[in-house]
């Protein structure tokens, strides 16, 4: 796929991944629209990237997903790429019972958001002459961290789907890619990673951004980027070595 001349809008762009996706398709010559929850955010984004078109919206309410589509489409009619990268992660422990699950959901942001994006955009994406859904999953998605079981099976549910929609749309204009994320150096995971002193913060947001960026132009459509790659591999010749490898 042409990475050059689209027009293309990534939920939680305002840092991480996303702002880092957004700065590579800016690079490349196309027209980025970005979304976050946090305002704030948003403008110091636009500070460092002036070409980026801002947008609040907290993507875990159904309203607000509704009416960034509607924004969207009437002020962007040439919208053809949908990034779905904003995500949380929580550690839970099952053990304390269902008030570990108060607060803010990963069900919500990290699965059913995506879908319901998806299912709004896809009628217009399928009517332009290329277009593409592309989805952040993580390693995680095939061999889990037992501390943060809903954000993996989460990301597990995103990979079926992208799979399951990648089939479906297969005689369409819309192509579907699964950016396969790996540790990343990012707000994401921050502070669990200080709590249990782990010293792997993960590649840069920048490279991986780039290594996407390429792995779409040539149409990788299933994308495992760093250590990702050991993980997605795994899951297929030896999962319970590597399950005990990454859960000490």
């Amino acid at each position: 796929m042409r990475i050059t001349g689209n027009t293309i809008l990534i939920t939680g762009g305002a840092t991480g991944i996303g702002f880092a996706l957004a700065e590579a398709f800016i690079r490349t010559g196309n027209q980025v629209l970005i979304c976050g929850r946090k305002e704030h955010k948003l403008l110091e984004a636009k500070g460092k990237l002036p070409q980026l078109h801002i947008k609040t919206c907290d993507i875990a309410r159904e309203s607000e997903r509704q009416s960034l589509f509607e924004w969207t489409t009437t002020h962007y009619k040439t919208i053809n790429i949908l990034v779905n990268n904003a995500g949380i992660q929580r550690e839970l422990d099952f053990r304390n019972g269902a008030a570990e699950l108060s607060g803010e959901s990963e069900i919500e942001v990290n699965f059913t958001a995506p879908v319901h994006l998806s299912a709004l955009f896809i009628p217009h994406l399928i009517n332009q002459p290329e277009s593409a859904i592309v989805n952040i999953s993580s390693g995680l998605a095939f061999i889990p961290i037992a501390k943060v079981p809903v954000y993996c099976a989460t990301k597990a549910a995103l990979h079926t789907f992208s799979v399951a929609l990648r089939y479906q749309l297969r005689d369409t204009s819309t192509k579907i890619y699964e950016i396969i994320a790996p540790i990343v150096d990012t707000e994401l995971d921050k502070g669990a990673r200080e709590k249990r002193g782990q010293e792997n913060r993960g590649i840069a947001p920048a490279e991986l951004a780039s290594t996407a960026l390429k792995n779409i132009e040539n149409d990788q459509f299933e994308q495992p980027i760093g250590m990702a790659q050991m993980l997605w591999q795994g899951a297929r010749s030896e999962p319970e070595k590597v399950f005990s490898m990454i859960n000490p």
